[in-house]
């Protein structure tokens, strides 16, 4: 069966393309030379633009469709920025700007508690859509460390490892919010399946 992973993001292809190598799946992304719409994320939750872009994506290839949602909830920000965190310096954001803006906004707080969200929401053209949540915590730290990473890796660390997301990328394949989800996605495969 092939299915289709519905982002434009190709870190995060290659990630999850990594911890799905081992589904007797075809796996198969813009890599690939298949073009597909805009999605506009408009949803307030991980679950509501998830579930948007997988089925939008899902009808328009006519093709089961994986898609993810995901993004940095700091205690201090009152969850900001949240389904925020790819456009939290402004629309022309990047990872640079984004990383430079919660630094600054953390400045001088003390708590700096915060988990990383992903939702991955599996659709069908049908209209059919199974979603699973994952999370990590850790917590936000002054100065990047690591170059392994995307996003806010560089500065999300993980006290159990006591490195930061982008130092310990294998590691991060197996404990990461898109790892968790994406294995609840691998424990309920096969239930899915059996409903085609």
């Amino acid at each position: 069966m092939k299915i289709f992973l519905a982002t434009g993001n190709a870190k995060k292809i290659k990630e999850i393309e990594k911890i799905l190598h081992d589904f007797d799946v075809e796996i198969l992304s813009i890599k690939d030379g298949i073009e597909i719409p805009e999605v506009v994320e408009d949803g307030e939750t991980f679950e509501e633009n998830s579930a948007k872009k997988a089925l939008e994506i899902a009808k328009y290839l006519n093709m089961p469709s994986i898609a993810d949602d995901s993004g940095l909830c700091v205690d201090a920000l009152r969850g900001d920025p949240g389904v925020y965190s790819a456009r939290y310096s402004g629309e022309n954001a990047t990872d640079e700007t984004n990383n430079e803006k919660l630094i600054k906004d953390l400045y001088g707080i003390g708590n700096r508690k915060a988990k990383f969200v992903s939702v991955i929401t599996f659709a069908r053209p049908n209209g059919e859509i199974y979603s699973f949540r994952g999370e990590i915590e850790g917590k936000i730290i002054d100065e990047p460390r690591g170059k392994d990473g995307f996003g806010y890796d560089p500065y999300f660390y993980v006290e159990e490892y006591k490195s930061t997301l982008a130092e310990i990328p294998e590691i991060k394949n197996k404990i990461s919010h898109r790892a968790k989800a994406l294995e609840k996605f691998r424990q309920n495969f096969q239930d899915i399946m059996k409903k085609w």
